[in-house]
């Protein structure tokens, strides 16, 4: 502690003994307590100092460290030099204040038995320890100058001394403020001067030690040890400039968040992109998170378990220097908030002509004013650094929750849905984040409760017994709708759980719905789902208007039992009194109610952090699985010994057995054998992928694979092919035209810089096949393994890349690849022939075709296939089924005009995006249309219940302010006064009025989540139906995790928040009128002060909106990229670790985490640079108020009226900047409303059904097709797929459609079943002009086997017959003809057994 607590000297001590008949001092003002507690702070230090010199004195010994003037020092101001000289300085005025008591005490008889007194102990120990600390510490600092020069900054702890030194010095003023104001004892002229040095000292050094840190190099400083100096090595290691404008800001700039002001001058000018939001803090980075919070959770679980536990503790040490910073904060707000409360009293006793207080109506002032202005930046900064540290929280655990995901093994995969590990990075992560608001809370409530009763004690004796049972009451009260709120809000996370990972699936595999006429059926599973979600919902809605009712009602409630407990016990109220603990009751409303609130966000987050680490502890891909050799260690690429694997590892028949063979390099192996016979597993096994069981495998050099079911990243051609290494247009040019991608370039509209749908929506099978091929080859690698590509192109197509690929570019090269093609076979330097988890046969292939029954068994298959597709072909060789005008009607080429607009497309960079099937995600820009809000006001019964909750809020104001201002008028001044009214009477009067505004306040709560539950559920039908009816080209252009986004987040918000902020912007409104009203009623004079600060208020508030509403928008932006990187990962991790690619992978989420980090970060600094400016003109206004008051002569107005203004006057500053918080946060939070309201707006495919249809129940019957001048293209700005076909396909024969890869095969099919309707030309079925009639009409009567495999999560059964329409009987029959009947019914439960979707 420092000198200024302790300055209050031993005669002071003396003269409080000898004060006859005076209030005696508590024992939290008593110099015992206050000296006590400052030398052994400062003993702690000399230790700590001492410790450190005698380390760094045997540290050097032996050694001649370098000299500080050989240094090259860089300009600017030279803030250790300062410091050193402010410790020097402090610790000569100590020296000197410390001798000088000693002198006094001597001189005064310290020979006595006085000696032996407490505080007299308690003092000298003070002054000497203080004295010795602080020559010890300046003599530190001189020798860090002279060893490491003046470029370097402060270890965090001793800022930490500096700034706890600062505090406790102020704490100590106000002490002996109080000590003169309220006890009417001297404090000597000593303490006075001890305070004024300490004081002084104490702001130069925290204003020294935070500028220094800002400026200085190197990472984060809370990761320097006790009182080391600078790292020697900080400097040398970053020497690159930081764009954050927040790193480089100075203190004074940091104090008032003006290093926000070049940022938000941009935003008032212009409308904000991501390019114009700065750059993060390297601190705040993932890069620089990351490290440091990986190597504290290694540390904590060497065993490889982690727990909710370590992953806290983890945390903490990763942002211990926020949580101390942001406790030091806490601590001074909720000093500085019971100021006012306390000296309510003295002020009413001043206005009363008190003569205990003539002098001292300036010193209360400036008391009030002080303790305003350290409310106001504690509290800025308190929030800031909470918000920092979750931020921080955040991208930490997303990231290593990100780098999981890459190491999960199968088995581990198989146990949880990607929507599952979605919801973990995008709730989980989000609450674990949103939890720094509350850390603090668990020692604040009691702290705040302890000072509120303290006061109470001072004010009302005893009956402030009957407050603490009454807070306890509340408290307790609160318990079981906090925990009912705690069981609806987990069922509510399960269902939404079920419900988003049902979503997402559907979302996923739209077309084969909208193909098969399911999105209604699919669409009422979703709508089913909800409905369990909303019960849970409105369960816990309804029941967050019990807490709504404790929260307003608690200080009514303690009121009431204290002024009840006072009558009873026959203690006076006086109106100084009661608005002392009418203010301590308001302050007192914060803790009783934010106690169960924290309880219950610590449960909630216990359960995310539960989540995580269940997720960090899921088993990992086995290291040891493969044995990698750099290439050149080995001539054999491959090689199996004895090798067992299975996916399943208590399966008692392993997947895959005995393989024993060997690749050299150099070597083409081709693995054939019958469907399931385990030809994709033996590639896994060679990638690591799956679990060995014994064995050994061994590889030799670095790898590429190209995976049966393609994987394409969103994004540009050219980056897919690129996957991250540099271009080489010499070698890319080579892979494209070895790939045949160079003709589909030319025919996508921007070639290679085309951007990819997700999922590769808008590219066809082979397309995205051959993108795969080439991606591997441009790799370069030494071992290619090719799991049966050449099966999703066609067969010329295959051939050509089988020629070109792997007997021309990958000559050189070793390749194992998959073939069901046995015209593939002879080229191969070794076959491997599969049945049953084994190698049946393996050799050449004219060693093995006759050497064993399993090849000729495949190529005998073969061959049977062939002759019968010729047989086919030589029954339908004499009909002509085609009547098209020329074979060339079937591919026209581009027109003129089509070819011109393509060139300008190319040539126009400003058109480049409209061309691209997946634009950037749409937002609004500049406010936020007042529809919006009309829109959500009056979805909901029209309305109609907006007025009934605005007048139960208006009504319960009125009745407050009538109960509080009735007891200040009631109440006699003091006790020499008549009250006006009887005792029972006051408090008979007061218990009616609060009875009656709480009932208020629970109406009001009740009208309002009537409103919000009916508002979130039709908002969420509206969306959903919109988003179901919208057609194909929606779902192709617009990445799920944008749709999911709103789906959850958004929604999220309008379940259960958006409510409560419009309420919040109406009833702050109503209370900052009911205050002024009050404060107007005792000087009027205040609106001259008032009007011009409100209108300054609503500036700053128009100013601050412009920048933190697009801010708000580019975090919800921003949110998608992640969570589909994420789930595009998850799917792709096979071949990204093939490759070898997750750095670059974590890299690129690293990237995507900062880019969401930055508008967040700087979200909250722009909230706290308003909140600043708006305490600060709030502030304004009460000091006018309170300089104004004791201007006035004395008996002018009536003290307990003016009191009552002033204990309103107390809350301005508070509720001021809360309305206007309000409604910037509204306006940022609408802006999920606006992102809703926009998905309902999104234009609807023709109807489903037509009302004048008057179709043939047999329709159609013949099942003739007639495409007449057909053109077709997937959206206006993109060219022509179909160009012209005129065509009959006749009814009840088989028609093959044949072309190259690209050519319109899918789109025809697409266009017959309505996915993309005809720009020009018609399509007839039976005569019947398919546009004329509604999708469902025509989708259910038709039938398609679509290309790319689907299955939805559930059973066999839910799979084959999603409508229910079936029996069992057809449904094995179904089976059987697909040869699928034996394999399900091998299952325990056939139909019913479940089916997990392809990943």
């Amino acid at each position: 502690m420092p000198t200024a607590v302790a300055s209050a000297s031993w005669p002071l001590a003396a003269a409080m003994a000898a004060a006859e008949g005076q209030q005696p001092l508590p024992f939290f003002l008593r110099p015992l307590l206050l000296h006590g507690v400052g030398a052994g702070a400062h003993l702690l230090l000399a230790l700590a100092v001492a410790g450190r010199l005698l380390f760094a004195a045997s540290s050097r010994r032996g050694k001649e460290s370098p000299a500080a003037a050989g240094r090259t020092l860089g300009g600017g101001f030279r803030w250790f030099r300062l410091a050193v000289r402010a410790t020097w300085a402090l610790a000569a005025c100590e020296l000197f204040l410390a001798a000088y008591s000693l002198v006094s005490w001597y001189l005064d008889g310290g020979g006595s038995a006085e000696w032996g007194a407490p505080d007299a102990v308690a003092n000298q120990a003070d002054a000497v320890s203080s004295a010795v600390a602080w020559l010890l510490l300046a003599a530190h600092l001189q020798l860090e100058r002279s060893r490491r020069g003046e470029d370097q900054r402060f270890p965090a702890p001793l800022r930490l001394w500096w700034a706890l030194f600062l505090l406790l010095s102020v704490l100590a003023v106000a002490v002996h403020a109080v000590t003169v104001l309220q006890y009417e004892l001297p404090v000597p002229a000593l303490a006075w001067a001890r305070d004024a040095v300490s004081v002084l000292a104490g702001a130069v050094l925290l204003v020294a030690g935070f500028s220094a840190t800002r400026g200085a190099p190197g990472g984060s400083a809370s990761e320097e040890p006790l009182l080391n100096g600078a790292s020697e090595a900080a400097s040398a290691e970053n020497d690159t400039v930081d764009a954050s404008i927040f790193t480089g800001a100075g203190f004074l700039s940091v104090l008032a968040f003006s290093w926000m002001g070049p940022l938000l001058a941009v935003g008032h000018r212009k409308t904000l992109d991501l390019d114009d939001v700065p750059d993060l803090d390297a601190a705040d980075s993932v890069a620089g998170l990351l490290p440091s919070f990986k190597a504290n959770l290694d540390a904590l679980t060497g065993d490889g378990k982690v727990t909710a536990f370590k992953l806290t503790k983890a945390l903490v040490r990763t942002v211990w220097w926020h949580i101390a910073v942001t406790a030091l904060y806490a601590l001074i707000y909720n000093l500085a908030t019971y100021v006012g409360p306390y000296l309510i009293d003295s002020l009413v006793q001043y206005l009363n002509g008190d003569e205990r207080y003539a002098s001292k109506g300036k010193l209360l002032v400036v008391t009030f004013i002080v303790a305003k202005a350290f409310e106001c930046l504690s509290q800025r900064h308190w929030f800031f650094r909470l918000q920092q540290a979750g931020i921080r929280a955040r991208s930490a655990l997303v990231s290593v929750v990100y780098q999981k995901g890459f190491s999960l093994s199968s088995t581990s995969r198989q146990s949880r849905t990607s929507g599952e590990m979605i919801n973990i990075i995008s709730v989980d992560a989000d609450r674990v984040g949103l939890f720094s608001w509350y850390m603090h809370d668990l020692w604040l409530v009691p702290l705040q409760v302890a000072m509120a009763l303290f006061i109470l004690y001072s004010t009302l004796g005893v009956a402030s017994l009957a407050a603490l049972g009454a807070t306890v009451v509340v408290m307790l009260a609160n318990v079981p709708p906090m925990q009912m709120q705690e069981k609806f809000q987990q069922k509510l996370m399960d269902c939404k759980d079920v419900r988003m990972k049902a979503t997402s699936e559907i979302l996923r595999n739209m077309r084969i719905l909208k193909l098969q006429g399911w999105e209604m059926k699919f669409l009422s599973k979703i709508i089913d789902l909800r409905k369990a979600e909303e019960s849970w919902l409105k369960k816990y809605l309804y029941t967050s208007t019990v807490a709504t009712f404790v929260f307003w009602g608690a200080p009514t409630f303690v009121a009431v039992v204290t002024f009840g407990a006072c009558m009873v016990l026959g203690i006076p109220l006086e109106s100084g009194k009661v608005l002392s603990a009418l203010a301590t009751f308001r302050v007192l409303q914060e803790p009783i109610y934010n106690l169960p609130d924290t309880i219950s966000m610590m449960i909630q987050t216990k359960v995310s952090l539960d989540r995580i680490a269940s997720f960090l502890c899921l088993e990992e891909l086995p290291t040891d699985a493969v044995q990698r050799l750099p290439n050149g260690n080995s001539n054999v690429a491959i090689e199996f010994s004895n090798g067992c694997f299975s996916w399943d590892a208590s399966a008692q028949e392993p997947t895959l057995k005995d393989l024993n063979f060997q690749a050299r390099q150099g070597m083409r192996v081709a693995v054939c054998g019958m469907v399931g016979s385990g030809k994709s597993s033996l590639l896994s096994c060679i990638l690591g992928e799956m679990p060995k069981l014994s064995g050994e495998v061994k590889t030799c050099g670095t790898m590429a694979y190209v995976s049966q079911s393609a994987w394409i990243q969103s994004g540009k051609i050219q980056d897919n092919i690129l996957f991250g290494k540099e271009m080489d247009s010499e070698k890319y040019d080579r892979v494209l035209e070895s790939c045949s991608l160079k003709k589909d370039l030319e025919i996508l509209p921007f070639g290679d810089k085309t951007v990819i749908g997700e999922r590769g929506i808008n590219l066809s099978g082979g397309q995205k096949q051959r993108i795969q091929i080439a991606r591997a080859l441009y790799q370069d690698a030494d071992i290619y393994l090719f799991d049966d590509p050449f099966s999703a192109v066609d067969a010329h197509t295959g051939s050509h890349l089988f020629k070109e690929c792997l007997l021309g570019v990958l000559s050189s090269k070793t390749v194992v690849y998959v073939t069901h093609q046995m015209e593939f076979l002879p080229a191969a330097d070794l076959i491997l022939v599969m049945k049953g988890g084994i190698i049946a046969q393996a050799g050449k292939y004219n060693e093995i075709l006759g050497s064993g029954e399993e090849l000729m068994e495949l190529v005998g298959a073969h061959q049977d296939a062939l002759t019968a597709l010729d047989v086919i072909d030589v029954a339908n060789g004499g009909s002509e089924v085609l009547s098209s005008s020329s074979p060339a009607s079937l591919s026209l080429p581009l027109s003129t005009a089509e070819e011109k607009d393509k060139q300008n497309g190319k040539e126009d960079v400003d058109k480049v995006q409209s061309g691209q099937l997946v634009l950037e995600e749409e937002r609004e820009k500049g406010r936020v249309g007042f529809w919006v809000y009309w829109k959500y006001l009056t979805l909901a019964y029209g309305g109609a219940l907006v007025p009934f909750v605005l007048i139960a809020q208006i009504l319960f104001q009125v009745l407050q302010i009538g109960s509080n201002y009735w007891m200040a008028w009631a109440s006699p001044v003091s006790k020499d006064v008549e009250p006006p009214v009887s005792m029972s009477k006051l408090i008979y009067v007061f218990v009616a009025l609060a009875g009656a505004s709480s009932l208020c306040i629970l109406v009001r709560a009740l009208f309002l989540v009537t409103a919000a539950y009916k508002t979130a559920t039709m908002l969420f039908d509206k969306m959903h139906m919109s988003i179901f009816r919208a057609p194909m080209s929606f779902f192709d252009s617009t990445p799920s995790g944008r749709i999911l986004n709103r789906a959850s987040t958004d929604q999220s918000e309008v379940d259960t928040n958006m409510a409560y902020q419009m309420g919040s912007v109406a009833f702050s409104i109503i209370q900052l009128v009911g205050i002024i009203a009050v404060m107007s009623q005792v000087a009027w004079q205040v609106f001259v002060v008032f009007v011009p600060v409100i209108v300054a208020c609503f500036w700053y508030q128009r100013y601050y909106i412009d920048t933190a509403r697009e801010l708000q928008r580019l975090v919800g932006v921003c949110k998608a990229p992640i969570i589909q990187h994420f789930a595009e990962s998850i799917t792709g991790s096979a071949t990204i670790r093939s490759f070898g690619k997750e750095n670059q992978f974590v890299s690129t989420n690293s990237h995507l985490m900062d880019a969401y980090s930055r508008p967040k970060f700087y979200n909250a600094a722009a909230m706290e640079w308003l909140c600043f400016r708006l305490d600060t003109l709030s502030s304004v206004t009460f000091a006018f108020s309170l300089i104004f008051l004791i201007s006035l002569p004395t008996g002018l107005i009536d003290p307990g009226i003016a009191g009552l203004a002033v204990t309103y006057g107390l809350n301005l500053n508070m509720l001021q900047t809360w309305v206007v918080w309000c409604m910037c946060n509204l306006e940022n939070k609408i802006i999920s409303v606006e992102r809703i309201l926009q998905y309902i707006g999104i234009p609807e495919e023709p109807p489903l059904s037509m009302s004048g249809d008057k179709l043939p129940h047999d329709w159609p019957s013949e099942g003739e097709i007639q495409l007449r001048n057909l053109h077709v293209r997937y959206a206006p700005q993109l060219p022509f797929v179909l160009k012209g076909l005129t065509v009959t396909f006749p009814g009840a024969m088989k028609t093959g459609i044949v072309g190259r890869t690209g050519s319109g095969k899918s789109t025809l099919i697409q266009a017959l079943f309505r996915i993309v309707d005809p720009t020009i030309g018609q399509i007839l079925v039976d005569s019947v002009n398919i546009c004329t009639i509604g999708l469902h009409d025509l989708r259910s009567r038709l039938s398609i086997i679509p290309q790319d495999p689907t299955m939805f999560e559930g059973t066999v059964r839910s799979n084959l017959d999603p409508l229910g329409e079936y029996n069992d009987d057809q449904i094995w029959e179904a089976l059987d003809n697909c040869q699928l009947g034996d394999e399900v019914r091998k299952k325990e439960l056939k139909l019913d057994s479940p089916d997990l979707p392809s990943q």
